[in-house]
């Protein structure tokens, strides 16, 4: 019998959506359904050139790295005594090929009952009759596109998965999903367009068969699915979409992949991540090592680390302020970047979300200042990310480290309706810096967090380093917060908010 160690239970890979017969015929041709694709190029920034990096795939780098199998051997898939750390393609679409079933594709209930039948079939041939690795049984979900949304109906549809089932999905991960729709030239893809069966992204559908309101399909609803256990890799390059010519991208729009939205493509609640890539393709989010860093360490980490940012004071322009005491109207909108990544890190980073990049968190005028100019104490506090870190990862020392690039600006300023030009410097930062936190559990069984900000020190520097007192449990695995004090030289004040808390 296959020994069962957490975090290394078998994981099964749900392909996403084949528009025609042929895409459909060339998905169930391949062995691994296009989870096997690698990538030798990555397009830099915003410079448009291309370097080679090679890329294996994600199920290559699973066996490679952690030790998994695929479940094939003499030209056919094995359904007996597979190993713990097994890697399964959940082949949904081989009835939609005349050559293996009706030519019937099936419908997203359909897809997902027979994955929760393959759960089933794979704790058999896993655990055999073994009653304590059947007890200790559990699967991971890796989902790209409509994947994702299959594996949600499994979660979420009384009428298609078990409690038995959804008891054993321990993880989700999904890239790229269209957790809330797709909409094309801005209007979501209406249900009567059946046609390649586009209506799966319709809201009202579906609504249907994910038992949630029209108006919260992009929620886990009442299936009393952890939100935690799910995570949403979102991408944010439209222009690397190649599919139809680049008409997808087109129909779509900027903030997006090319074909997801970028505010579509995530489950609210859930812990997410944005990464630089299109929805497939050679600059695709599944074959990319943004995506294999952020699945390993959601799937095997040992730390989640939260991040938001809490205003305490916004200043203004010199002659903007003035106008503002005069009691002239402003109106203006912060744009906050972001981005993380491990120490060790050189080609990729877990999270990015800047201007450029169209991905920025956005708060407007109205959002932080009250009616008469001045911040609200109770403003809305934006989360900037949820990261995974893996402790067996560290390479020196004995703290987890990665780097938060952290900016704050504004987005230019109307004063009584008129937009404000006189001053107005393009790319002013009211913030910027690189923070690097080094985290570990302390001598009560909590958290120790230490902080250098690299505008003014190198972030190995010990002595600039800053002891941070956090508040919450210091229990054994519990989490705890503490708060990053950010100031500029223009009046800029703020709280970094950090929340450490243990994962499995």
């Amino acid at each position: 019998m296959a020994k069962l160690e957490r975090p290394f239970y078998p994981i099964i890979y749900v392909r996403g959506y084949a528009m025609t017969r042929d895409e459909i015929v060339q998905t169930t041709s391949t062995p691994y359904m296009g989870f096997e694709a690698g990538s030798t190029k990555v397009r830099q920034a915003q410079d448009g050139s291309i370097v080679k990096f090679v890329f294996e795939s994600p199920l290559v780098r699973l066996m490679k790295d952690y030790g998994y199998r695929d479940v094939y051997a003499a030209g056919a898939e094995q359904a007996d005594k597979l190993p713990a750390r097994s890697l399964v393609i959940h082949r949904y679409y081989d009835e939609a090929d005349p050559a293996f079933g009706d030519g019937k594709t099936p419908s997203i209930p359909e897809a997902a009952t027979a994955l929760g039948q393959r759960i089933l079939r794979l704790r058999d041939s896993v655990c055999g009759d073994d009653a304590e690795a059947r007890k200790a049984f559990k699967v991971y979900l890796v989902a790209h596109s409509m994947g994702g949304l299959i594996c949600r109906c499994l979660l979420q549809n009384p009428e298609v998965g078990t409690p038995e089932i959804r008891a054993l999905v321990d993880k989700v991960f999904t890239y790229a999903t269209p957790h809330n729709g797709i909409e094309l030239g801005g209007l979501n893809v209406p249900s009567f367009l059946s046609m390649s069966d586009m209506n799966n992204f319709s809201r009202p559908n579906m609504a249907e068969y994910l038992k949630t309101p029209v108006d919260q399909v992009n929620t886990l609803g009442n299936s009393g699915y952890p939100p935690s256990r799910l995570f949403c890799l979102v991408g944010t390059n439209s222009r690397d979409y190649a599919v139809a010519h680049g008409l997808s991208s087109m129909a779509v729009g900027q903030m997006s992949d090319g074909l997801v939205k970028i505010e579509n493509a995530y489950v609210a609640g859930c812990p997410r991540a944005f990464v630089n890539r299109s929805h497939s393709g050679y600059f695709g989010i599944v074959n990319s090592e943004e995506g294999y860093q952020n699945l390993v360490r959601f799937l095997f980490g040992d730390l989640m680390a939260t991040g938001r940012l809490q205003f305490k004071a916004l200043p203004f322009p010199p002659e903007v302020e003035t106008a503002r005491k005069k009691g002239k109207r402003v109106d203006t909108s912060y744009y906050i970047e972001t981005t993380v990544a491990p120490r060790g890190a050189y080609t990729y980073e877990l999270t990015a979300r800047s201007k450029a990049q169209e991905s920025a968190v956005r708060r407007q005028y109205a959002e932080l200042f009250d009616g008469n100019g001045s911040l609200m104490p109770d403003a809305r506090s934006p989360t900037l990310f949820s990261v995974f870190l893996d402790s067996s990862k560290i390479q020196a020392g004995s703290e987890v480290a990665f780097s938060i690039d952290l900016a704050v600006l504004n987005a230019g300023y109307e004063i009584d309706g008129v937009l404000f030009l006189k001053q107005h410097i393009p790319g002013e930062y009211l913030f910027r810096d690189t923070l690097v936190l080094f985290a570990k559990p302390d001598a009560r069984g909590g958290w120790a967090l230490r902080y250098v900000l690299t505008g003014d020190h190198w972030a190995t520097d010990r002595k600039s380093g800053t002891a941070v007192a956090g508040t919450g449990s210091p229990n054994p695995g519990a989490s705890a917060t503490f708060a990053i004090p950010l100031t500029s030289s223009k009046g800029f004040q703020a709280d970094l908010s950090i929340t450490l808390a243990a994962w499995a």
